[in-house]
């Protein structure tokens, strides 16, 4: 895997709309723009950079933990995506995101029964992406369907691909739409 850079991207909430928060919200991206080597051409074979997504599940979980404040604890929400450049092909962020990302994530954010969520698309230099997020025990807590953007002036480059992990230590600001809550959740399934 060749990086070219990792940055990190924390948000700190600490009013919204006209309430404070109790307590701030934190939502953090942990984003590394790496080489595609499949750009440009095509191939049936993938698993190089599943093998990618399983080091970047790995070092982007435990750098998002670290910038959330260190305990994975405190992770409630998770979530992932990718944005391909324009000599690859959106396959390329599946292989990437789907086969072994999840489980070295899991481990980083100290568990998750939850599906991770997931996005991706191409784009040049600069294409935003919306990173969707949910509790990461149970799919079906409304107060946690979230998303945070992540954007690069730079990147990606037509031959790299732009893969961001972000956790929250909270849902959204000021939740009030009902549905299932945190503290009803059974953690039996991943999704209730």
């Amino acid at each position: 895997m060749k990086v070219r850079k990792v940055v990190t991207v924390c948000e700190e909430i600490h009013r919204e709309g006209l309430k404070d928060l109790v307590r701030p919200l934190r939502r953090v991206a942990a984003v590394a723009v790496i080489e595609n080597p499949f750009a440009g051409k095509f191939a049936d074979d993938l698993s190089e950079l599943v093998t990618v997504g399983e080091q970047l599940g790995a070092m982007l979980g435990k750098k998002a933990v670290e910038e959330l404040g260190g305990d994975p604890k405190e992770v409630e929400s998770y979530g992932k995506a990718a944005v391909v450049g324009l000599a690859g092909e959106l396959e390329h962020a599946a292989a990437i995101l789907h086969p072994k990302l999840g489980a070295p994530f899991r481990e980083a954010v100290g568990g998750g029964k939850a599906i991770i969520p997931s996005a991706k698309k191409m784009g040049p230099a600069g294409t935003a992406i919306d990173v969707p997020l949910h509790y990461k025990d149970a799919a079906f807590v409304r107060t946690h369907y979230d998303a945070m953007e992540v954007r690069l002036p730079d990147a990606p480059l037509p031959h790299e691909i732009l893969v961001a992990l972000v956790v929250t230590n909270g849902g959204r600001p000021h939740p009030r739409v009902g549905g299932l809550q945190k503290h009803e959740v059974k953690g039996e399934d991943g999704l209730r």
